[in-house]
């Protein structure tokens, strides 16, 4: 099946994807597009009957871990180069009015 891109579709596409393509570039866009649809259609042929859906080819799980504190948070060594601080807080200038 050849798929036929049209002119309005690349330069509606090219809107869409902020592009500027010249008519050398649209021309290879129509084709990389129509050969895109025809792969597709392709596919379309397959047998599938039976074939279970899968998201990844291998069998895949996550791997978890507690998350655990190891160094503190640092807010003593970094609060004690402040030049005015409040409990746990930088005192800065007021900035908006």
């Amino acid at each position: 099946m050849a798929n036929v891109i049209s002119d309005e579709t690349i330069e509606y596409v090219g809107i869409l994807a902020k592009l500027e393509l010249s008519d050398e570039d649209k021309e290879n866009a129509k084709k990389d597009m129509a050969d895109m649809l025809d792969y597709i259609d392709k596919l379309s042929e397959l047998d599938t009957d039976g074939v279970e859906p899968m998201s990844h080819v291998f069998s895949v799980s996550n791997v978890m871990r507690e998350d655990e504190v190891t160094n503190g948070d640092g807010s003593e060594s970094t609060l004690k180069n402040a030049p005015e601080r409040h409990e746990n807080g930088f005192i800065v200038p007021k900035t908006v009015e």
